[in-house]
């Protein structure tokens, strides 16, 4: 029997990358997953394809995790189709890389928006149910940034380091509730999300480096956490290329 069968998981950044490779490996274990995103085309081919190979079910909601309301409906949503959600992966992040020396203030405000409000708003939407239910799971997806900075990530930085640092407040605060929390902290990973932004030097380095994990392995990493029995909590990983 499929470890996730009956769960219900929302996954936001869910269109490309890490967030379509957590969604497809949830539903693989039977889990029915709400896939959110901006780009409701692609969402749309992965609710297609999961679906038609998949165990679990899938359906698409357009969302903006920037705007409070939106969040909310996409929970909702998830409770209406599928009766509960019972995990919550905060995925969706952007990834703006300069020197702060170039005053980027409309990207370091992209950043801070996305990576911190997104995933606060996201918490935000499921917990009082689950506290209800005594029973659920948030996963936040941070970064190696959140451990370690260079000189031309502070900002990016700055709101990972503030995703892990909620994850271990949260783990702390809701320790004896029955909702458990996991913050994952991936390396380098060959997806688009470095190749935005406006500094083209720091693009092409990025571009340049042969050492990166795939989405896959991000994915596999999400559902070793939340197959875990209900009495383990897995805080926190952090997954490396070699």
């Amino acid at each position: 029997m499929a470890k996730l069968s009956g769960k219900t998981a929302v996954v936001t950044g869910a269109s490309s990358g890490i967030g379509a490779e957590i969604a497809t490996h949830l539903a693989a274990e039977g889990a029915n997953v709400v896939l959110a995103a901006r780009r409701k085309n692609m969402l749309n081919e992965l609710v297609q394809s999961i679906n038609e190979n998949e165990s679990g079910d899938a359906i698409a909601v357009e969302t903006d995790v920037t705007n409070k309301d939106e969040v909310d409906l996409l929970a909702e949503k998830a409770v209406n189709t599928f009766g509960k959600v019972d995990i919550y992966v905060n995925n969706a992040g952007l990834m703006l890389l300069s020197k702060v020396q170039k005053g980027h203030v409309d990207e370091w405000d992209q950043m801070i928006d996305v990576n911190i409000k997104g995933v606060l708003y996201g918490i935000n939407s499921v917990l009082p149910k689950m506290l209800e239910r005594k029973n659920g799971h948030l996963v936040n997806v941070s970064s190696v940034a959140g451990h370690e900075v260079s000189k031309v990530n502070s900002v990016y930085s700055a709101t990972k380091f503030a995703v892990r640092a909620l994850s271990m407040g949260l783990e702390k605060e809701l320790a004896r509730t029955g909702v458990r929390v996991t913050n994952i902290s991936p390396g380098a990973v060959d997806t688009d999300l470095a190749s935005r932004g406006t500094d083209e030097e720091i693009i092409s380095k990025i571009k340049e480096s042969n050492r990166k994990l795939k989405s896959d392995d991000i994915a596999r990493s999400v559902v070793y956490a939340v197959t875990q029995p209900d009495y383990v909590n897995v805080n926190e990983i952090t997954v490396r290329p070699v």
